[in-house]
């Protein structure tokens, strides 16, 4: 009897030692791919992207939002299918997938099914926005793979909805009001928007035939010659309307919706909301703070509902159907 109560504890010892060993943590892949640094490997291929194309970094992040709120961040929201989270109305007009394959491929010449799809989602979003001048944050590694993706469980917030929507969709999912409010203007800070996500606020807000009146009034005009109300054509706007930091993770989106410059109606209620308008303040006076606390709240998101261990899997190429069906 003694003897079978060695062996339990020492399984379950070990049960709880391999438990601490699948957790993610900052460096995970050091040693995992001989000589070869997996995260430079990733970097090189960011940068690249980024040098052509600067607007990658809005993709990135906004990529990796949708792809964590939704069934956690398991790049599920790369898989190809025809109900896929790719077919889901939000996930339309995501993009980037075809870096992440690129980095992908890169990875699994140096060291084949080693590095996950979801990890690399992870690594190249703080790659792009420390190439936008953005802090350089240390991502925690480890994600596997999920093996679902269905677009019935994509449910992500629209651009009309309210602060107290909004906050009550982070909360439900571990965040607090400040943690929503840096993930909203983080990503927002190098976001666009097309024309038809805000033109109500230009021409007929909540019905009343005329503009929002919380939107600058010379923006709204500028913005109406942007939007024509009949376009056939859905331009693309700037949510940081500063040209400089336009396309930098700065602070600036909060100076911009405190001066009645946001274009998104979530955006710029943001600004005056009793539980929200403290907090902006805050991080519009100090650039340095809102840094700091961004790649925190970019870390807290990267570990949503994660896949570690021998859960999920390791996928060959990122928009490859698992294995496992599902």
């Amino acid at each position: 009897m003694k003897s079978f109560r060695v062996v339990v504890f020492v399984l379950i010892l070990l049960s709880l030692t391999s438990d601490c060993h699948a957790a993610l943590k900052a460096g995970f892949y050091v040693g995992k791919c001989g000589k070869q640094n997996v995260e430079s490997i990733i970097r090189n291929v960011v940068r690249q992207r980024f040098a052509r194309d600067p607007t990658i970094v809005a993709a990135l992040l906004r990529m990796q939002f949708h792809d964590c709120f939704v069934s956690g961040c398991d790049a599920s929201v790369l898989l190809n299918g025809a109900r896929s989270e790719k077919t889901a109305p939000p996930n339309l007009s995501l993009r980037g997938f075809d870096l992440i394959e690129r980095a992908k491929a890169a990875v699994e010449k140096a060291c084949p099914r080693v590095v996950s799809c979801a990890d690399i989602i992870a690594v190249a979003a703080r790659d792009a926005v420390f190439l936008s001048k953005g802090m350089n944050y240390r991502v925690q590694t480890g994600r596997r793979d999920g093996v679902v993706s269905l677009a019935s469980n994509v449910n992500l917030p629209g651009p009309g909805i309210s602060v107290s929507q909004s906050m009550g969709f982070f909360a439900n999912k571990g965040f607090s009001t400040r943690e929503m409010v840096l993930l909203i203007g983080g990503g927002h800070s190098v976001g666009v928007a097309h024309c038809s996500l805000f033109q109500n606020r230009l021409y007929n807000f909540r019905n009343t035939g005329r503009p929002d009146p919380s939107m600058d009034v010379n923006l709204a005009n500028r913005l109406r010659g942007r939007c024509p109300q009949r376009s056939a054509i859905d331009n693309l706007v700037n949510l940081d309307q500063t040209p400089s930091s336009a396309l930098v993770v700065d602070n600036g989106f909060y100076k911009q919706i405190k001066a009645r410059r946001g274009i998104l109606e979530i955006d710029q209620a943001m600004a005056f909301h009793s539980s929200t308008s403290a907090i902006v303040t805050s991080f519009a006076n100090n650039g340095k703070s809102f840094q700091t606390q961004f790649g925190a709240a970019m870390i807290k998101m990267g570990a949503m509902q994660v896949l570690t261990g021998k859960k999920g899997e390791i996928r060959k190429t990122c928009g490859a159907r698992p294995r496992r069906s599902s």
